[in-house]
């Protein structure tokens, strides 16, 4: 007779202690060591949404840009059929948002067809000439846009509050900028005179994170440190400019630039509406943000104002 099988796994002799192991304590949980951990992994993981929340922030922002960066594309293009010229001067205060306007009107344009000009200290033998004629080498052929970051306007507002120029040259421009202007339209340019205004607490905001980030360091100069001394002489300087040569011809706009990402894109709005060409997209918002688009007129009334309120202008 058969002996019945079992299924089951004999079981194993149980293994034997080695009599030389000797047990390892663990050491002592140090409470404080791990609260200081727990704090930093904490601060890790907020830095890290932070990081995320901006990065996405700036994402959307950016997004928001592109429907009309491709309408400057179509303006180009515009341009170039027809042959005609543009100049858009960018001025205005220090830390103002002026290049980074610059660089995303130009971000997605035709390189050929646009140039961004930013001039320099005059040499002796250009102080020697005509005061115009160093940027008049700089103008645009037909069919081409030439973006001007700060302009001749600089002998309106930098060189008369540092002493760069004599008052006599101060008053020669500005008797000779609002018939130069006149010429250079009717001759068929289109001229764009932005100017960007930033409040005096934003501007030194700026100015503080130029001065802690390695990357933005090099834009701060010694004419910047003196921006916030010298605020109130900008700001006189300012009006006098708009209240001169600001003309049916060629009006000054303000640009609201405290928010940077709202200047930009209010920024392109003019642009696009200072010539008629076919738009890519008729549905998208062209209308400029009123809080942020001022027309020099309009400037030169809220700076009346508050002039009369306060006994000094604001800015």
């Amino acid at each position: 007779m058969m002996r019945k099988i079992n299924d089951k796994e004999p079981e194993m002799p149980p293994a034997e202690v080695d009599q030389d192991t000797e047990e390892i304590e663990a050491p002592p949980l140090d409470l404080e060591e791990l609260r200081r951990d727990y704090l930093r992994l904490k601060a890790d993981n907020l830095r890290l949404k932070t990081r995320h929340r901006k990065a996405l922030k700036r994402y959307r922002r950016e997004l928001e840009l592109r429907p009309y960066q491709a309408e400057l594309i179509e303006m180009q293009k515009a341009l170039e059929e027809t042959g005609q010229r543009m100049i858009i001067v960018f001025e205005g205060r220090d830390a103002a948002g002026k290049g980074g306007t610059i660089r995303r009107v130009t971000r997605y344009m035709n390189e050929k067809r646009y140039r961004v000009v930013a001039l320099g200290k005059p040499t002796e033998e250009q102080r020697t000439q005509w005061f115009f004629q160093r940027y008049v080498a700089q103008f645009p052929r037909g069919g081409e846009i030439v973006l001007f970051d700060r302009s001749w306007y600089n002998r309106a507002m930098v060189e008369p509050v540092f002493g760069f120029c004599t008052k006599e040259e101060y008053d020669n421009f500005m008797r000779g900028v609002v018939g130069f202007e006149k010429d250079l339209v009717r001759q068929g340019t289109l001229l764009i005179k932005l100017y960007f205004s930033v409040t005096k607490e934003e501007q030194e905001h700026r100015f503080e994170r130029r001065r802690n980030d390695p990357l933005r360091q090099w834009k701060l100069s010694e004419v910047d440190l003196q921006a916030q001394d010298r605020w109130d002489e900008f700001t006189d300087m300012k009006f006098k400019m708009l209240r001169r040569t600001s003309t049916n011809t060629a009006p000054w706009v303000i640009i609201r630039s405290n928010d940077k990402h709202r200047a930009r894109l209010n920024a392109m709005k003019v642009i696009l509406n200072s010539m008629q060409y076919k738009r890519l997209d008729e549905k998208l918002d062209f209308v400029p943000d009123p809080e942020i688009v001022i027309s020099g007129a309009r400037e030169m009334e809220l700076m009346e104002a508050q002039r009369i309120k306060s006994g000094k202008f604001i800015g």
